[in-house]
């Protein structure tokens, strides 16, 4: 029976539609303290979770049928998954693909072929990003509110749907306001001090938060500042 249920090893849904591929990872990630589970395309990947949501999906880009594109935006549309973490396995190593990736809702990328201990240091990476801050702390900037302990977000008090690595971000804008910051010190305090993200996959985060916080007149809070990065402001 498939089941997701212990936290003391997460659970891994690989969905890879080549077997050798998944016999590999399941077996490295196995023998690295993982549960895994697999799927070989994504209507299979969409019934497992429709059951039990995974810690982390490993979704390879070219499936057959619905594309690991459309099935990570599928899962961030659709409320009980949309802060599941998402590694993308992919062959397509141009940067403008990656970009795509990202702004389909994955967290992270990895280019075929990969080392596995390359893998497991991002999933790890990945996995501690996604526990969140549990510092009791509600922050408000004007509507806006985040919740750390519900991992919540809401406007005028309706909830707004944000990916582990928006609310992340986001959390780290808020309890920082005023402040200017370069894409390397983003990297360093939002996604840790693991060497693989490029500085350009800040931009792409930074676009998804804008555009969910822009149907609330919310996202003039995320200033660009020309040569030096980004701050949080309530000073339009």
């Amino acid at each position: 029976m498939y089941n997701m249920m212990s936290k003391e090893n997460p659970n891994i849904l690989v969905v890879e539609d080549e077997a050798a591929i998944r016999e590999m990872l399941n077996f490295s990630l196995g023998k690295a303290g993982f549960n895994v589970h697999e799927a070989a395309d994504a209507r299979q990947a969409q019934d497992l979770m429709s059951k039990t949501v995974p810690d982390l999906v490993l979704l390879d880009w070219m499936l057959p049928g619905i594309s690991g594109v459309d099935l990570a935006n599928k899962l961030r549309q659709v409320k009980r998954t949309h802060r599941v973490p998402i590694i993308m396995l992919t062959a397509r190593g141009e940067e403008e693909n990656k970009i795509k990736g990202l702004e389909a809702g994955a967290d992270d990328y990895v280019t075929k072929p990969f080392s596995t201990r390359e893998l497991i240091a991002r999933i790890n990476a990945v996995l501690r990003r996604s526990i969140g801050d549990t510092d009791g702390d509600v922050l408000e900037a004007g509507i806006l509110k985040l919740d750390t302990v519900g991992h919540r977000v809401t406007v005028n008090n309706q909830a707004l749907e944000l990916g582990p690595t928006e609310f992340r971000l986001l959390h780290f804008f808020m309890t920082h306001a005023e402040r200017v910051f370069s894409r390397s010190q983003l990297l360093d305090q939002v996604w840790g001090d693991h060497v693989y993200i490029e500085e350009r996959t800040v931009d792409v985060h930074i676009r998804r938060l804008r555009r969910a916080l822009e149907e609330h007149d919310c996202d003039k809070f995320i200033q660009t500042v020309r040569g030096a990065g980004y701050r949080f402001s309530e000073q339009v």
